[in-house]
């Protein structure tokens, strides 16, 4: 018995870490609709934060992002990476960027997890002094 307190308290513990990480997949909602998008997978490459669509809500499985810049220009938004470069400070993932394919721009970002909710996600996308603030589900 006395053995298994501190084991039970050990599962706990690591179960708490895991919750609080923000790798996995995240359902997107819109800022400007509050409907659901997409699916999100998040993942760590190179110590930076990445994110992949996995899922279209809204659109079909072969939608292009026509209105996208560069070599994402008229590509598949399923499969998209469309959010780079986050890099871990000060308990936020920050100073990357996130893409918009619905408007074809790239947002500077900020994101964490909210405060007391670990199923959360707080996405905050800047250009200049304004910016945009979606919360993301884990599924």
């Amino acid at each position: 018995m006395k053995h298994t307190l501190p084991l039970l308290f050990s599962f706990l513990v690591l179960g708490t870490l895991h919750s609080q990480s923000i790798t996995g997949t995240w359902k997107t909602i819109d800022d400007e609709t509050n409907e659901a998008k997409s699916h999100l997978e998040l993942f760590v490459g190179d110590g930076k934060l990445y994110g992949k669509v996995s899922k279209l809500l809204k659109s079909a499985p072969d939608k292009l992002c026509d209105k996208c810049p560069g070599e994402r220009k008229n590509q598949p938004i399923l499969g998209m990476i469309v959010l780079v470069d986050m890099k871990e400070k000060e308990g936020y993932w920050q100073s990357g960027s996130i893409l918009d394919p619905e408007k074809g721009k790239w947002y500077n970002c900020k994101i964490w997890l909210k405060n007391g909710d670990p199923n959360t996600l707080v996405v905050r996308g800047y250009i200049g002094p304004f910016y945009r603030t979606q919360y993301w589900y884990r599924v």
